[in-house]
């Protein structure tokens, strides 16, 4: 998720679990720690774009990382502060809730998370989330600042941390059903059209979890789409074929930035020629405005034969082209087709 997000999610654990011991100092240990395994966004300084991707969310997202990192933080609280009784066990069990939250909520994105690194470089997705959802971070953002300015006396600090906690995680669970419903509805349109499919994705679009992106992948390629849990009739995702291109792999093949790509990828890529020039696509973060336009850019494009033109790869076509028109348009498609 984004960092916003984790900030105030930490303070809100933070004055959940040790509010009462330590005052507001709860607040920021949280933050500290909720924050702490995004520390391998530093890889970015020395690594190439796709070395980076794999760095990301790697180790410093994974259960040892947790189990390491815990009881040294603790240790150096725990001396810091010990005039507040507050014990070694306790410290650990807090920093460890505060990251395991972290890579807990990091895998409800698209992007795959190294829950098991360095022992399989599996990557966690859930695909519940889209990376920034204003719906799921108001609620504990809206409790940080009750808790940021108001007394550490307060009788109801803690109430408006766990409500907001109720009200984010009742969000999660509307994605789910949400994805549900829209899983099933894909898959018997997909049925219905005759299309034979091997492996299935969808994730939600910017800002919302109504609007889905969908793929479905055959043999040589894979149909995409756009599916809204409003959508009412049996062929309202307008499936559309884009082919996996792979004999446009052969002047790159030898490549070591292609491999990273593919297994970054999980499998879901597609080869393009932009003027010429090869563009690995990963299908999972969706497509620009793609809801507008079936045939629109897919948000990561990598530039295989221009390795110095990939920085920011994953933020940069997030939000391309968006303007009031495409933000209208979004949300009349969040709305449904008839």
């Amino acid at each position: 998720m984004d960092s916003l997000t984790h900030i105030v999610l930490g303070a809100c654990i933070g004055e959940v679990v040790a509010g009462k011991r330590l005052g507001k100092k709860a607040m920021f240990w949280g933050i500290l720690t909720q924050s702490l395994p995004d520390i391998d966004f530093v890889a970015s300084f020395w690594m190439n774009p796709a070395n980076d991707l794999l760095a990301h969310r790697g180790f410093t997202h994974s259960f040892l990382f947790i189990a390491l990192v815990a009881p040294l933080l603790a240790l150096a609280a725990d001396r810091w502060h010990r005039p507040h009784n507050y014990t070694w066990r306790k410290w650990t069990l807090f920093f460890a809730l505060e990251m395991l939250v972290h890579v807990v909520l990091d895998a409800c994105n698209a992007y795959g998370t190294g829950w098991f690194e360095p022992f399989s470089h599996y990557r966690v997705s859930f695909n519940l989330l889209f990376v920034a959802d204003p719906l799921f971070s108001i609620w504990p953002f809206i409790a940080f600042m009750v808790l940021l300015f108001s007394r550490t006396n307060y009788a109801a600090r803690r109430k408006w941390a766990i409500a907001s906690f109720i009200l984010s995680a009742a969000y999660i669970g509307i994605s789910v059903i949400n994805k549900t419903s829209v899983d099933r509805a894909v898959k018997a349109e997909a049925q219905h059209q005759g299309i034979a499919w091997k492996r299935y994705f969808s994730t939600p679009t910017p800002l919302n979890n109504m609007l889905w992106f969908v793929v479905l992948e055959d043999e040589k390629g894979f149909y995409t789409g756009h599916r809204s849990v409003w959508d009412k009739g049996p062929d309202t995702a307008l499936l559309h074929y884009k082919q996996r291109h792979e004999d446009y792999l052969e002047p790159v093949k030898d490549v070591e930035d292609l491999h990273r790509l593919i297994r970054f990828s999980q499998g879901y890529y597609i080869i393009d020629k932009y003027d010429s020039t090869l563009v690995f696509n990963d299908l999972r973060f969706g497509q620009m405005l793609g809801w507008q336009d079936p045939e629109a850019r897919f948000v990561f494009h990598y530039f295989l034969q221009k390795p110095d033109e990939n920085s920011m790869v994953i933020q940069r076509g997030r939000f391309t082209n968006w303007n009031k028109e495409a933000v209208s348009l979004l949300f009349r498609r969040m709305r449904g087709l008839k």
